[in-house]
């Protein structure tokens, strides 16, 4: 095993067992997310004092780590996520990639403010099995402006291979 992988399972070891320490899967209540901004949040699910999103266990894909402008998830391409050719479906990428950029996004909104997608382009460049045994999304915000922010994403395994990029377009608006 690569020097790179294990330091990415202990990376995810780590973040899993802080989180796990929290509520578990679910979504933040309003009284949890009011007055904090999104990096804040952020921070706030990987230290396990919120839920995180429910959809990361059903694909089998974690927060690792957020800083302001970025998100990294890290994610196990497994059996249950294959197409018909016996590939991980084009979906889990997508999932995996709008997460990370949206997550990039989520980091750069002060409170009250939220966005959503509006745009998602996604470049599959190199078909991925579970030989490959971790793989990384790597989002980072380009713009974040009032009404849009945009962000780009790579999808790469531990020795570096590429296996699909991504765009984002986000409308930016006031939380309710």
């Amino acid at each position: 095993m690569s020097d790179t992988l294990e330091q990415w399972l202990a990376e995810e070891k780590a973040v899993l067992e802080m989180m796990g320490r929290g509520p578990g899967a679910g979504v933040a209540t309003a009284e949890q997310v009011t007055g904090r901004s999104g990096l804040e949040l952020m921070q706030a699910m990987l230290r396990g004092e919120l839920p995180y999103p429910p959809i990361a266990a059903t694909l089998d894909f974690t927060l690792l780590s957020v800083d302001d402008g970025m998100a990294t998830f890290q994610g196990t391409p497994l059996p249950r996520h294959f197409n018909p050719m016996g590939t991980v479906h084009g979906g889990w990428f997508a999932t995996l990639l709008d997460s990370a950029l949206g997550c990039a996004v989520h980091t750069k909104m002060p409170p009250g403010r939220a966005y959503t997608t509006a745009e998602l382009g996604v470049n599959l460049v190199k078909a991925l099995s579970p030989k490959v045994p971790r793989v990384r999304a790597i989002g980072r915000v380009i713009h974040a402006g009032r009404q849009l922010a945009t962000a780009e994403a790579r999808l790469v395994g531990p020795d570096g291979t590429l296996y699909a990029h991504a765009t984002t377009t986000c409308l930016v608006f006031e939380a309710r």
